[in-house]
């Protein structure tokens, strides 16, 4: 194991990942001036309980309108704080809680009920004497795709606004990400949601050491889920995953006012744009806000770390999502001011430019777009990003042994900033410097040309940017399985021995403020590693495959026609 420490901490990362709580403050302790009724239980249409929890403030019989945090994860009295939040700011806050939970997990099962339900739900707090006939719905995470699912299949009149955090799209992004599911994620959530006895901390390295499949790791690990394997029976983005969230048609009706918030290091970053793509898509004039900072999962859904992972953040990053939430509220439920950060659709703060952009759509926010093919001229021990397309058809070769479990390749960081490069057996490649200061603001793209002898195999992609002081600025990384790279609903399998096209479309967006004398670098990699399933490239389902299945070595040609897109203000 290359990096225990890393390792370690990519681990508790995970663990994490999807939680939508953060620490309880000390200004947010319990007191006497709540009325707080826990639990309440809702009846849904066909006659299921609702386990939900209303805050209001003691003594006042003023009607106002409510704020609904709808989630999966029952933090026992530490869920009352989202409607302590609400009572603060001047409203009614219910926290309601997804089919099963708080009252028979047999009843529960990811996204499945949580639209209609949450409907339900709204109804209840809509005929409620202390309810003003306004209901709008805040939070992140699972909680985020409740809003979406719930606002689009089937609006309830009282719903007058949602704001949608760090949102997962079931399927898309979440429990896998391009079709490829992060082991420590996907398993681990699924375990602490049933409430099984924790996963024992080494149970990853474990099952890499082991090579038995996918989808038996949670036997592995002695703790069956259903869950999981219901998960793993759909690898494709396919009409499961779909029905959960909105459609075409969903979108183009979907009027209500949304704030979306998200971070350029936030997990679900991927979901929570998409959500945007597709109603500025389908919907003409959408009433639709976005905000996306230096924020990872918890920062794009409340206060932001002023030191992330290493990076001091600009000064004017220093935004409170929740707080803007609440300034969102007051805008749309009580008539007060617009939120002065939205000066625009669309607004987003340049790394290391201490400054906020607005434009009035993602098209907007780039002016230029820069190509650079990956070269397999050397640069010393690593390749040139060409602007230039090469004259002459090349590749890079390079040789995967699965069967290997000594050596991993294996990305990880746990600083933005970093001292030196671990290219982890991956090939590295770096631009000329630049010689003048631009931004990228927006999400890399293009393709990579590459040859196999297997049939498939989970590519990832790491982006930095060199600086002129020799560190290392980690912007965005893309992982995404090849044979679903073309659609994310139809495998269609790599022909061994055949020059491919690998088309790179799902990644996340960053802004970032480039210095002259910077350069831009790339390290590409084919997965194999404990923390995110190891496709054997077989063509069988890769949740099935194990390493017996690993054999010949992957040997790989990357080709130099394969290229990235840039998009940048110059």
């Amino acid at each position: 194991m290359k990096n225990p420490l890393n390792l370690l901490i990519l681990f508790l990362l995970c663990a994490a990942a999807l939680s939508a709580q953060q620490p309880i403050t000390k200004a947010e302790a319990p007191d006497d001036s709540y009325d707080i009724q826990d639990p309440v239980l809702i009846k849904t249409r066909d006659g299921a309980s609702i386990s939900a929890s209303v805050v209001r403030k003691k003594g006042n019989t003023q009607k106002l309108p409510a704020i609904l945090v709808y989630t999966t994860y029952d933090e026992g009295e530490r869920g009352l704080i989202f409607g302590k939040r609400a009572v603060d700011k001047g409203y009614v806050g219910i926290v309601a809680y997804s089919r099963g939970i708080r009252t028979n997990l047999n009843d529960y099962m990811p996204f499945e009920n949580d639209a209609r339900d949450a409907h339900d739900v709204i109804d209840w707090i809509n005929r409620q004497q202390w309810c003003d006939g306004k209901v709008g719905m805040y939070a992140g995470s699972y909680t985020g795709a409740v809003q979406w699912a719930t606002a689009a299949k089937n609006l309830h009149p009282a719903l007058k606004t949602i704001v949608p955090q760090v949102a997962v799209m079931p399927g898309f992004d979440f429990p896998m990400e391009n079709n490829v599911h992060p082991a420590a994620l996907s398993i681990l959530w699924a375990n602490n949601i049933l409430k099984n006895k924790p996963l024992p901390g080494d149970i990853y390295n474990k099952w890499y050491e082991a090579g038995v499949s996918f989808r038996s790791f949670d036997s592995f690990a002695g703790q069956p889920n259903r869950i999981f394997q219901k998960w793993l029976e759909h690898p494709s983005y396919d009409d499961y995953w779909k029905s959960l969230a909105p459609t075409p048609k969903e979108y183009s009706n979907l009027n209500i006012p949304i704030l979306t918030t998200t971070g350029y290091y936030d997990g679900s970053q991927i979901s929570a744009l998409e959500y945007v793509k597709l109603h500025y898509k389908y919907h003409k004039n959408p009433n639709h806000y976005f905000v996306i900072g230096p924020y990872h999962h918890f920062g794009g859904q409340g206060n932001p770390e002023l030191n992330l992972m290493g990076y001091a953040i600009d000064p004017v990053a220093n935004v409170s999502m929740r707080g803007l939430a609440f300034e969102w509220f007051d805008y749309i439920l009580k008539g007060g001011k617009k939120p002065a950060l939205l000066k625009d659709k669309i607004n987003y703060e340049v790394m290391g430019a201490n400054e906020w952009r607005h434009a009035p759509s993602l098209e907007k926010i780039s002016n230029r777009t820069l190509v650079y093919y990956l070269s397999d001229s050397g640069r010393g021990e690593n390749h040139l990003l060409s602007p230039q397309k090469p004259e002459k058809a090349g590749f890079l070769n390079q040789t995967v042994d699965f069967k290997d479990r000594v050596n991993q390749n294996n990305y990880f960081t746990s600083n933005i900033i970093n001292e030196s490069l671990d290219a982890s057996n991956g090939l590295v490649f770096m631009t000329e410097p630049f010689n003048e200061a631009f931004s990228i603001n927006g999400s890399f793209s293009g393709q990579i040309n590459a040859s196999i002898n297997k049939r498939d195999m989970d590519v990832s992609m790491a982006f930095y940017e060199l600086m002129p002081d020799g560190k290392y600025f980690y912007l965005t990384r893309y992982l995404g399985r090849a044979s679903y790279a073309g659609d994310n609903s139809k495998r269609q399998l790599l022909r061994p021995g055949k020059k491919e096209t690998i088309p790179l479309a799902e990644t996340r967006m960053v802004s970032k403020q480039i210095s002259k004398g910077s350069r831009l670098v790339i390290v590409l990699n084919v997965n194999k590693h404990p923390f995110e399933v190891i496709n054997y490239g077989t063509g069988k389902d890769v949740n099935d495959e194990t390493i017996a299945d690993a054999k010949d070595p992957l040997q790989v040609k990357w080709y130099n026609s394969s290229y990235i897109k840039i998009p940048i203000w110059k």
